[in-house]
């Protein structure tokens, strides 16, 4: 009798960080001593378990010629056209049966080969290291058959001694990675599971004498003006800073002056540690992070995060990201006035600190630990508070701080994400303070502040930050003396988020709270052939969180969302104020004064800027403001609305933005526009099966609109209903403000007209309607009043609830059809981008022009979007609509409904009919579908309205 035994693949489950792998080190890209990528084309065979295949592989002269290949960095799962399995979204919930440390048998299992020869040039004396990036999530490394060991910590390096082991040509490199392993419990972080080989993988000579670990100790002193740099390196060796006259040996201090490093001015010197073998270069930044008075300080002064959490992504790769991709990210969070990142939930790729060094962004580096999923059994048998664990916890620390300590950005250690309390983060929390002592530690989970230097929460509702801020939230006596920031709030999934500038003038009233990141950067949508963007589900996942995966300030190609032009405006670094005949300026940087940007003013006339006037503004310190006269007087607008815009724009190039770059702005009314004309004098006339009433045509039964003249009208009539958007729908956990839940259990969504009267007198046509759900013992008392004065149409729209409404309406207006074929762009005067009432804060109202489908909002999954609030006026297929007072309007190629019922944007397909609504009201957005829903004075009542709007036929 013969069996076959199944490889050994006890590994995977021990709960151990692993073996063999050198100890943390600091990280560098470059030196002078010779590496080669291994990065490109591998070998690829995937298996359905961890033990289907034995070790054979990995020998010498092994034969897979006939593998697949996949590109490293990269996750087998994103490549192959579905032949290596799918990704799997969940935001919390293991996708696996909870039992720690055990995994399934169902297990994918990627063998990985290369093969390569060292470069000619490669030195002969000497050692060699093989590093590994970042792997998902437990590797198995062996070299020209020998094994090396195995890691776990999917976002963290691993480094491996090789040197004995090369040889001239034919290196072969395997690598056996297995999807799920105990580390898959440490790292349940509300992304995408893609496994793979997804950062570099590089070969590093090691000479005689070569640098080892080295850390950069480099304080600011802002009462001198110098600072203090020590350069500690277990291998000694000699320090310069050209710029600096520096030149000491390792452990040496020495003092100089110097311009400190900021955010705001991210000053850097570059030098070099050079030792026996290997000369480093070094990105030097002076500045010093403490908490002093309760608060968090940077070189002297108290901080304000205006900041995002980052989700490494890219639409087809995943988190394998190229440099050039993450050097997008940096320069648009500039641009958008950002200035901290978050790394949810891991470290990124160093390459990306690297970017935040030399444009300048705070960072909190967050620990590769999340175990959210152990909510689901009220946190039983959480690794975090099991000792078995602990060195694990204690291996993703130190590989983390080893890995990241010579980042000036870097000012918070972060010790993980919603992994519950317990005895493995105070470890964790013990040894990072004692071993850098220049920076602070956060963990929101801990409520207490036992383990951290910072009061840090998750979505708490505006009213509760207020509370914060005044000191009067309670908890422990360390708590009260700790600053606060929001480690996530205003959740940007779809339409929103809002209630972010709110959120803001709370941070700036109150000293101890020091802003928040919003969550998140990128919608983690997956780009897909049918799809456009898939997101959970749409892969035949058994369980998954659908498109909670995308909740981003950019859309997965990374273009702007108006959450991030919300957001730009709402953090903005310089206040303007009217004042009588001027403007008040106020510097709202940190640390900058305002000597880098220029002032430009200008008068507009209904939206058309009249010419612009330099603005003469001095170079204001951080808090300082001064009161500025205007440079014009202004015009006569003849009864035209007039008013005036100031704007703050870069004065030089910088590394991240050119000259005449916007950074700030704001607008006044000076003159209101003269009221709309009344449009009364013609009276209504019968023709035929027709009511006529000046430009007008109705339909004599109904009294429904036909036309105005000559340009076909399909309506209006009163619409409440919107698709809805994902903060409308809100969070499963949530009570019972999930407003998109409730409209839709009330019937918002299949409203019935009834008519019940047309009424036609000497003046005017009058049309009497009951609007109401089905079911439903409430509904809207609709009178809808035309006039004309022969050439204008106006309609006056009075609306008066009946019944008990227990909740907002969602929108309150008229919508309208119009020929599509007639309907290719909109000319208006209000907004430019997309706002609603508690997202209007970076409303620039000027005169527009935009095609119907620049004026959709591309979210991932479609709802309601688009609409341009403040309107005054807008000009579409043939017809101009003025408002009083001013509306929201939106045009689209489908209905609501259509918008509603569609999962992606290519379920939409447009119409013949272009379908505009016309808005006296919207309701907010807030930020539910994770985070507190709209405030109060953002909500759209039931309760009476009367609102207008005139119509003409253009030309």
């Amino acid at each position: 009798m013969s069996f076959r035994t199944t490889p050994s693949v006890s590994y995977v489950e021990d709960v151990s960080p692993g073996r063999g792998a050198l100890p943390p080190r600091a990280w560098y890209a470059t030196s002078d001593a010779e590496s080669l990528s291994l990065n490109g084309s591998w070998r690829f065979r995937l298996s359905a378990t961890a033990g289907a295949q034995d070790d054979s592989f990995a020998a010498e002269g092994y034969g897979a010629g006939d593998w697949a290949e996949v590109t490293v960095p990269g996750h087998w799962v994103l490549q192959g056209d579905g032949a290596f399995g799918s990704p799997i979204y969940t935001n919390h919930l293991y996708p696996f049966p909870v039992d720690p440390p055990h995994v399934p048998t169902e297990n994918p299992t990627g063998d990985h080969l290369r093969v390569f020869d060292l470069p000619d040039a490669w030195p002969a004396d000497g050692t060699a290291v093989l590093r590994f990036d970042g792997v998902e999530s437990c590797a198995r490394i062996w070299l020209n058959g020998t094994e090396l060991g195995e890691f776990k910590g999917s976002r963290l390096p691993h480094e491996f001694a090789v040197g004995e082991l090369l040889k001239p040509a034919g290196n072969v490199l395997a690598v056996r990675v297995h999807q799920w392993s105990a580390g898959s419990y440490l790292e349940d972080q509300d992304q995408w599971w893609l496994p793979g080989i997804f950062r570099d993988v590089t070969l590093l000579h090691r000479p005689e004498g070569a640098a080892g670990d080295f850390f950069v100790h480099a304080s600011y002193d802002h009462s001198t003006g110098e600072g203090t740099l020590c350069v500690d390196s277990d291998v000694d060796g000699r320090v310069s800073v050209p710029a600096l006259d520096i030149d000491v040996a390792t452990g040496e201090s020495v003092t100089v002056a110097v311009e400190p490093w900021s955010a705001e001015t991210p000053k850097l010197y570059d030098g070099e540690l050079v030792t026996p073998g290997e000369r480093v270069p070094l990105r030097i930044g002076f500045r010093t992070v403490a908490l002093e008075d309760g608060l968090i300080k940077v070189n002297g002064r108290a901080i304000l995060f205006k900041g995002v959490n980052r989700h490494e992504w890219h639409p087809e790769r995943g988190r394998a990201l190229d440099l050039e991709t993450m050097r997008e990210d940096v320069l648009l969070m500039k641009r958008h006035n950002l200035n901290a990142v978050r790394t949810s939930h891991y470290p990124p790729h160093p390459a990306f600190l690297d970017l935040c060094d030399e444009y300048g962004l705070w960072v909190i580096d967050e620990c590769d630990l999340e175990t959210h999923g152990f909510t689901e059994q009220r946190w039983r048998d959480n690794p975090v508070d099991d000792d078995r664990w602990t060195p694990a916890l204690l291996d993703r620390a130190a590989r983390m701080v080893e890995r990241d300590k010579n980042h000036p950005s870097i000012v918070f250690w972060s010790l993980g994400n919603e992994a519950g309390t317990g005895r493995g983060l105070t470890a964790m929390a013990e040894w990072i303070h004692g071993r850098d002592t220049s920076r602070l530690v956060h963990y929101e989970g801990d409520w207490n502040c036992r383990d951290t230097d910072v009061y840090s929460r998750m979505y708490a509702p505006h009213a509760e930050v207020e509370r914060i801020g005044k000191r009067l939230d309670g908890g422990p006596g360390k708590r009260r003396e700790l600053p606060f920031i929001q480690c996530e709030y205003g959740h940007a999934m779809g339409n929103g988020p809002g209630g972010l500038a709110d959120y803001q003038r709370i941070f700036e009233r109150h000293d101890r709270l020091q802003g928040g990141f919003i969550w998140e950067w990128i919608d983690h949508g997956v780009t897909h052939p049918e799809l456009g963007f898939a997101y959970g589900g749409d892969f035949g996942e058994e369980l998954h969180d659908g498109n909670f995966v995308c909740d981003g300030l950019v859309f997965p190609d990374r273009r702007p969302s108006p959450g991030l032009v919300e957001y730009k405006k709402a953090i903005e670094p310089v206040r303007f104020e009217g004042a009588d005949g001027g403007v008040r300026v106020t510097n709202a940087y940190d640390f900058a004064d305002l000597s880098h940007l220029e002032f430009e003013f200008s008068y507009q006339v209904d939206g058309m800027p009249t010419g612009a006037h330099t603005l003469t503004v001095p170079p204001l310190a951080p808090g300082e403001s001064a009161e500025v006269k205007l440079p014009a007087a202004a015009p006569d607008g003849d009864g035209a609305e007039v008013g005036w815009t100031v704007r703050a724009l870069l004065a030089a190039d910088t590394p991240w933005a050119g000259r005449g770059h916007e950074v700030a702005w704001a607008q006044r009314t000076v003159a209101p526009r003269a009221p709309l004309g009344t449009a009364t004098g013609a009276g209504p006339t019968a023709a035929g099966d027709l009511i006529v009433l000046g430009p007008g045509a109705f339909d004599a039964r109904t009294g429904a609109l036909r036309s105005i003249g000559g340009v076909d009208v399909t309506g209006p009539r009163l619409d409440v209903w919107r698709a809805p958007t994902d903060n409308d729908e809100g969070a499963s956990w949530q009570d019972d403000t999930r407003w998109g839940v409730l409209w839709r259990k009330l019937g918002l969504h299949r409203m019935r007209h009834r008519l019940d009267g047309v009424e036609a007198d000497a003046d005017s046509l009058t049309v009497r309607t009951r609007v109401a759900p089905a079911a439903r013992d409430v509904g809207l008392r609709t009178v809808y009043r035309w006039t004309s004065d022969g050439e204008r149409l106006r309609l006056t729209v009075s609306v008066s609830p009946e019944g008990d409404w227990k909740v907002p309406l969602p929108r309150l207006g008229v919508r309208l059809g119009l020929r599509a074929a007639l309907t290719e762009s909109a000319l208006w005067f209000g907004s430019g981008g997309e706002a609603y009432p508690d997202t209007r804060a970076a409303a620039k109202l000027l005169r527009w022009d935009a095609s119907i489908e620049e004026l959709q909002t591309p979210y991932v999954r479609p709802q309601e979007n688009g609409a341009r609030s403040d309107v005054r006026w807008v000009e579409l297929g043939g017809l101009r609509v003025e408002g009083e007072p001013e509306f929201w309007f939106s045009a689209r190629r489908w209905t609501s409904e259509q918008l509603d019922a569609a999962r992606h944007l290519t379920d939409l397909t447009p119409g013949e009919t272009v379908w505009v609504n016309l808005d006296h009201g919207q309701h907010g957005i807030g930020s539910q579908s994770c985070g507190p829903g709209p405030l109060p004075q953002y909500f759209l009542k039931a309760e009476p309205a009367e609102f207008s709007f005139v119509f003409s036929a253009i030309g």
